[in-house]
């Protein structure tokens, strides 16, 4: 782990990058923006309250935070998790970090929610069938907007945010 921030806060090319640096993003983009982390509805997502949770500045490894991004991580992690069980309803959570696709090197965690209904077809590494599924209907902005409102009240009266 590094012991400070040397990597750089943003990188040409990098779609995180862009993303989270927004200054007209909507709430969809910026349900948490802390100190090191933001947390956003996934883009593209067939799933409703898909979310993403991304450092603030570019890393493409978690070897490569800081002790203290590090550590706000886990905290983030389990007050995200917690969130979308008492919003969405759902059983459990789905954590994963890959960062594989083109210009989505930046390190980030995808915070899945998994339904007790959810078909076994979308179980476990599977739930990858539900983001950016041509055949399936992505989640409306409109909708992400509004979840993203409910989650950070939960999260801003759990002390969670900025």
């Amino acid at each position: 782990m590094q012991d400070q921030a040397t990597a750089s806060p943003t990188v040409p090319g990098c779609l995180s990058c862009a993303h989270l640096h927004d200054p007209d993003a909507p709430p969809c983009d910026r349900i948490v923006v802390s100190e090191g982390w933001t947390v956003a509805h996934a883009i593209g997502a067939n799933l409703e309250g898909w979310l993403v949770v991304v450092p603030n500045r570019h890393v493409v490894a978690i070897d490569e935070l800081t002790a203290q991004e590090a550590s706000a991580l886990g905290m983030l992690l389990a007050a995200v998790t917690a969130a979308l069980r008492d919003v969405v309803g759902c059983e459990r959570t789905y954590v994963v970090s890959m960062g594989e696709m083109p210009g989505f090197a930046h390190l980030h965690f995808h915070v899945v929610p998994r339904h007790t209904d959810m078909p076994e077809a979308y179980r476990g590494a599977r739930v990858f069938r539900l983001l950016a599924n041509p055949e399936l209907d992505a989640v409306a902005p409109e909708v992400m907007d509004v979840l993203a409102l409910r989650l950070r009240a939960h999260l801003d009266a759990a002390g969670v945010g900025a």
